[in-house]
């Protein structure tokens, strides 16, 4: 038997990062990347692949509570589409003013830098200690000329709930608009947006069970949206190129399922996370970040007190089991993540952190033994005598644990 054959069964527990696809909607969607068929076309085929399009903007729409699938515009991920919406702002070279959460996810983040550099003055807005960013910090930091506030529905990295109604409210009573970046919530909390009040929004099916590379965009009838791709004619002349036929359709179907099964994944979820939580309360040293606080039902951010999370984190994934130290959009950093500074944590501390985060087809007991597996790990660390972790010494301590297991 081969190394490989021995290594044990993967347990996926980063559905923060990407979520599998749906068996249900990997089926639908592969007639249409078989077929092929350009929904600009006006001959039979393209007509076919229009109305599968416009099917998938409708079920969106729907999903998102929205008044009319003509406020959908299709992308290819949440990054471009908030891209797109800030992008927007340079329309108009008049003064401006942007407010964003300080651990907004980094398209949003490294989009408002973008702005600084052209002149378009930027203020960060820190969360508090329980990882929510309040909408009093939000009212202190806005002035006369501030034209948008971005502020997500679900942090990423802590699963920390937002209160994006209220901040809308707020700045819509001073004609301010606001972004919201729903992507780590569709699916696993309702996202409606008339409930919030937002004038863009964003979702990715990759999230929730749908296809990487369709995201969706939801335009406020009236907000302006300048389009960050030009050179055709497509979703209304605000997002130029052949829209993508079956993975659009994907993602129409994952929240057609998200919306009729959501009160059912979000109670596996959150008994998932609940046993998971409540076995580490147990283990010394470990710390839940947020506990108090409403969260995402999937998502526990743990610090483990004096240990190397990424040492911990390849010592897991060598027993059968894939967390992460943060953000996807980070990987391959050992740099310390900058929500988990933003909440006032040390360097040294913040690269203790791991983020585990449960999916559908996660079941109690893998997170038994996960819990048993974590237990098993954390004593042989602390046995071990203390050194610093560097992203070369990752690799080799990888490398070497690899040859003898």
């Amino acid at each position: 038997m081969s190394a490989t054959d021995q290594r044990p069964e993967r347990v996926y527990f980063d559905h923060n990062a990407t979520t599998p696809l749906d068996e249900r909607i990997a089926d639908a969607m592969g007639l249409w990347w078989r077929q092929g068929g350009n929904p600009s076309s006006l001959h039979a085929i393209g007509r076919a692949a229009r109305e599968v399009l416009e099917n998938g903007r409708q079920q969106v729409a729907d999903f998102l509570g929205a008044d009319h699938a003509s406020e959908i515009v299709f992308g290819a991920s949440g990054t471009e589409l908030n891209n797109a919406v800030l992008e927007t702002l340079m329309s108009d070279q008049g003064d401006r003013h942007v407010v964003a959460a300080s651990f907004e996810h980094p398209s949003v983040i490294a989009g408002c830098k973008r702005l600084e550099r052209r002149g378009i003055e930027v203020t960060l807005v820190p969360p508090n200690e329980h990882g929510v960013v309040t909408v009093e910090a939000i009212e202190e930091a806005l002035r006369p000329d501030t034209h948008l506030v971005a502020l997500m529905l679900a942090n990423n990295e802590l699963g920390t709930l937002q209160p994006v109604g209220d901040v809308a409210a707020l700045c819509r009573s001073r004609g301010i608009s606001t972004l919201c970046d729903a992507v780590q919530a569709a699916g696993k909390v309702p996202v409606n947006v008339g409930v919030l009040g937002v004038d863009y929004l964003v979702i990715a099916a990759h999230k929730f069970s749908g296809p990487i590379g369709a995201a969706a965009l939801w335009v406020r009838p009236g907000a302006e949206l300048e389009p960050l791709l030009v050179g055709g004619s497509q979703e209304r002349r605000r997002r130029a190129g052949t829209e993508n036929v079956p993975a659009n359709a994907g993602l129409g179907l994952a929240c057609a399922l998200a919306a009729e099964e959501c009160a059912e994944r979000s109670a596996h979820l959150r008994s998932l996370r609940d046993q998971f939580e409540a076995g580490v309360a147990q283990m010394p040293g470990v710390l839940i970040h947020c506990a108090s606080s409403e969260r995402l039902p999937n998502t526990s951010n743990l610090r483990f007190a004096g240990l190397s999370a990424q040492d911990l984190l390849i010592r897991l994934d060598l027993e059968g089991f894939c967390v992460s130290t943060g953000s996807a959009c980070a990987s391959g950093s050992v740099e310390p993540s900058p929500t988990l500074l933003a909440l006032r944590l040390s360097p040294e501390e913040a690269l203790s952190t791991l983020r585990v985060s449960f999916g559908l087809n996660n079941s109690e007991e893998q997170v038994a033994g996960f819990l048993e597996v974590l237990k098993s790990q954390l004593n042989t660390l602390r046995s071990a005598p203390k050194r610093r972790f560097s992203r070369g010494a990752a690799h080799s301590e990888k490398a070497s644990l690899e040859a003898v297991l």
